[in-house]
């Protein structure tokens, strides 16, 4: 994928891996993506998806299966993720991260490093989850967050989820950088909050980057930039080739 001298056959299909950028929807790149390669190879349609959604505030792994390929979402989606997550204490918001504005704040005095320490080791294994409102479950048919977003209230049920490994990377209050190993479906914002509520105070992130899904981490991924070039190079190749063969 990350050498230009390799042929891509996009239609047959492909998995690529690339480093989400930061205000970009999943889609958004996807999006990108199709028309970059359509109008780049000249074709009409292309089958083309991606292996698990991340924020738009989020940036890290994000998956792309084409053609043939994309029957492999489903698989891809199910493998364990990692995340490095960056949360503030002592302020919640709505939507459980920077999307909006705080609307509470709580003491966060009698928080300790060792305090925080001890309470993540309460959320390792099978938890209970109730996703944030603003999220894309579906409530009635429509997505939680179109009702979160005219101010309506939805209840939302508890998940069971995993984690399978959480630490603390840095403290310095009141921000703390945490590793989450996890399954899928883990919203790393409502952990935030349910994190906050453990320690007696509130949460909210405030950066949140997804490093591994599966066996690909995210120094195996490449930004759109350096696909198009690779795509570039990859059709420069192809008609250099084509003249030789002539």
């Amino acid at each position: 994928m990350q050498d230009g001298s390799q042929m891509l056959d996009f239609e047959t299909g492909e998995v690529l891996y690339f480093d989400k950028p930061l205000e970009w929807t999943s889609f958004d790149l996807v999006n990108k993506l199709r028309n970059n390669i359509k109008r780049e190879l000249g074709i009409k349609k292309l089958k083309i998806g991606h292996a698990g959604t991340l924020d738009p505030l989020a940036t890290g792994v994000l998956i792309v299966c084409t053609g043939k390929k994309t029957k492999m979402i489903e698989n891809l989606q199910y493998q364990t993720k990692e995340y490095v997550a960056t949360i503030k204490l002592g302020e919640t918001t709505p939507s459980f991260d920077l999307e909006t504005e705080v609307d509470a704040t709580y003491p966060t005095e009698h928080i300790t490093k060792e305090l925080v320490e001890e309470t993540l080791k309460k959320f390792l294994g099978e938890i209970q989850q109730i996703p944030p409102a603003y999220s894309a479950v579906k409530v009635d048919g429509k997505r939680a967050y179109e009702y979160a977003r005219k101010g309506k209230d939805v209840e939302l049920k508890p998940k069971t989820l995993v984690i399978d490994e959480i630490e603390l990377l840095e403290y310095s209050m009141p921000i703390v950088k945490i590793r989450v190993v996890c399954s899928k479906g883990t919203y790393i914002r409502a952990l935030a909050r349910d994190i906050g509520e453990a320690l007696n105070s509130g949460g909210h992130l405030t950066a949140l980057r997804r490093t591994r899904i599966g066996d690909v981490t995210v120094d195996k991924c490449i930004s759109l930039e350096q696909f198009d070039v690779l795509v570039k190079s990859m059709l420069a190749l192809n008609n250099m080739n084509n003249q030789e063969n002539r």
